[in-house]
Formats: structure tokens, sequence, C-alpha cells
């Protein structure tokens, strides 16, 4: 059986490792959710005063 595995595996064509998969683009997705997260733990005092600013001098 073990013979008929290896020369059906010759035969086919190998495959090749090239691109993302699922895995990688979860991992990506991630580190940006957590870059986003931490920024707006950081300066969410920050943004918020700099936005109420804004409002206020565009007195709307």
């Amino acid at each position: 059986m073990l013979k008929f595995y290896v020369a059906l595996s010759s035969m086919l064509p190998a495959r090749k490792e090239e691109g993302a998969t699922a895995t990688e683009y979860a991992l990506i997705i991630a580190f940006i959710a957590l870059v986003i997260i931490g920024g707006l733990t950081l300066f969410g005092g920050n943004l918020n005063s700099f936005w109420s600013r804004i409002s206020g001098s565009l007195k709307i």
C-alpha cells in the first residue's frame, strides 16, 4: 500500500506553498485590532477633547 502511495505521489505535481493562509490573515487582523485598541486606550481622552474643541469651534 505504501508503495502505491509513493508512486501516486510522485506522479502528482508538487504543491507550492505560496501566499498567505487564513491563519496568517487571522493573526494579522488580531495584531491590527490590538494596535487599534491600544491606541484608543492610550489616546482616547485626548481624542475626546480634540473632537469636543472642534465641535465647539464649529458652533453646531
